[in-house]
């Protein structure tokens, strides 16, 4: 343990820390924002590059799993130290290629800015969720990985109608917006810090109250050890699967563009009204918090209560999302080719006097707070079963596992609508395509099983060695 240096007497106070958090939580949204943005553009940017809609949803998939290299790599490297300068550096790389990449006028442009912007992205990921860790104890951890969680919600939420709303007529303009709002916040950070690693552990107090620090840092056996953990394992696992549904439902504006444009709406509304809904019908999102705080109650009591809670929610949300698919939506009031406000009010106003609106409103509202649980509490439980310094590149690896999950649950599901088409008409053939891929919350839920069984064990050892650490 080595003694800490001298710095001004307001660095890491509560103000500076809430700045520091709050500058972490917007990065991360943003990130989440430029992931979110090109998907209600698919038909527009195909049409305007001169290639298929699957040619610009491969590269949206391709981005997804670099974001998961990359994240590994990243995270092993802010488990080395440094993560300010890697977060910044990150940040900058997305922000500047994402820029370009609106002003692509080819796909093998396009192609190429977005795989760099999300090299980027794959260090907020992994370095941001790493130094989050330390901001905060582990009897409240669900909450605060909830807000982390949340803000990737929002930040896909808002990509998704930043796309609808601005990119409809012009499909640069939301990369531009996002690209400069990454690029502010990345200056921002500059006044952010970096906390010491395992500040809030329990079993560290002693050592930072006497003003020493935690050195241990990882090392690459370290990293081969860390998929030795049993609970990693499961943990990872689930999220596999998982993300094969969640990845299926990156294609929920599509659905709803669909659906809109078979009432006989141009496709520019269509798109607008499509984004609108997937983002309204997202508000259950919100409930990750109350997730995160639910299973750091149950966690106190029973070890196996983030793991357990989360399971629940999954079996849970499988109905209400096949509900939301299938729902018709009948009798649409929205101007075609209005003004924008104006359709985004006869959206709004529709949720509570369109039936057809409102039912699926409140299906897409308890599906959605119910699959919420699961991420603060996954978050919460890599770090309860990993040591400090291992805890980027454990994200890293989850992250990883998750974008090939996600990509090919993106891709397949594209696929499986390009083949549905040959027997279903459209939207009927993304219904079913979507309908098929909740299967694969199933064995996610499962696996959250199997990891109640070990998480208990692998928390009790992380803090046997850090108790152990600070006495030496």
């Amino acid at each position: 343990m080595t003694s800490r240096g001298g710095r001004p007497a307001w660095w890491g106070g509560r103000r500076h820390t809430w700045f520091t958090v709050a500058v972490f939580v917007v990065l991360a949204s943003l990130d989440n924002a430029a992931l979110g943005v090109p998907i209600p553009l698919i038909p527009v940017i195909s049409e305007d590059l001169g290639v298929s809609e699957a040619s610009i949803g491969f590269v949206t998939a391709a981005s997804i799993l670099v974001v998961g290299v990359a994240s590994v790599v990243w995270g092993f490297l802010g488990d080395r130290g440094g993560r300010k300068r890697l977060l910044l550096y990150g940040t900058f790389t997305w922000s500047i290629a994402f820029f370009f990449a609106g002003l692509s006028g080819s796909y093998l442009q396009y192609l190429v800015f977005e795989v760099i912007a999300a090299v980027g992205m794959g260090c907020i990921a992994s370095v941001g969720f790493s130094v989050i860790s330390d901001f905060v104890p582990p009897r409240r951890r669900g909450l605060m990985m909830g807000m982390w969680g949340l803000s990737q919600g929002v930040g896909v939420g808002g990509g998704l109608l930043l796309g609808g709303l601005l990119g409809a007529g012009n499909w640069s303009a939301p990369f531009f917006l996002v690209a400069a709002a990454g690029l502010a916040f990345a200056a921002l950070y500059f006044g952010a810090y970096d906390p010491e690693r395992g500040r809030n552990e329990e079993e560290l107090a002693g050592v930072f109250a006497a003003g020493g620090g935690y050195e241990h840092t990882i090392t690459a056996g370290d990293a081969l050890r860390l998929v030795q953990v049993r609970s990693n394992v499961w943990l990872i696992a689930q999220g596999f699967t998982a993300q094969f549904a969640y990845g299926a439902l990156i294609w929920l504006p599509l659905m709803f563009t669909a659906k809109v444009e078979a009432q006989g709406y141009s496709l520019e509304t269509a798109i607008i009204v499509g984004s609108l809904f997937a983002v309204i019908f997202q508000v259950g999102g919100l409930f990750s918090l109350l997730g995160g705080h639910i299973g750091d109650r149950w966690q106190r009591r029973d070890p196996r209560g983030r793991a357990l809670l989360s399971a629940i929610g999954i079996l849970g949300a499988i109905p209400f999302y096949l509900g939301l698919f299938f729902l018709p939506m009948r009798e649409l009031d929205i101007p075609d080719g209005g003004e924008t406000a104006a359709v985004v009010w006869a959206v709004a106003v529709s949720v509570v006097t369109n039936p057809w609106v409102a039912g699926a409103f409140v299906l897409g509202l308890v599906a959605v707070a119910l699959t919420a649980v699961d991420s603060p509490n996954w978050f919460a439980l890599i770090n309860d079963v990993n040591l400090p310094e291992h805890r980027g590149t454990t994200f890293g690896l989850g992250n990883l596992t998750f974008s090939v999950g996600r990509s090919l649950g993106t891709g397949v599901t594209g696929a499986a609508f390009g083949y549905l088409a040959l027997l279903y008409p459209e939207p009927l053939n993304i219904v079913l395509g979507l309908a098929l891929f909740q299967v694969f919350f199933l064995p996610t839920a499962f696996f959250y099983y199997r990891a109640s069984k070990t998480t208990p064990r692998d928390i009790a050892r992380v803090k046997a060695t850090l108790a152990a650490r600070a006495r030496a």
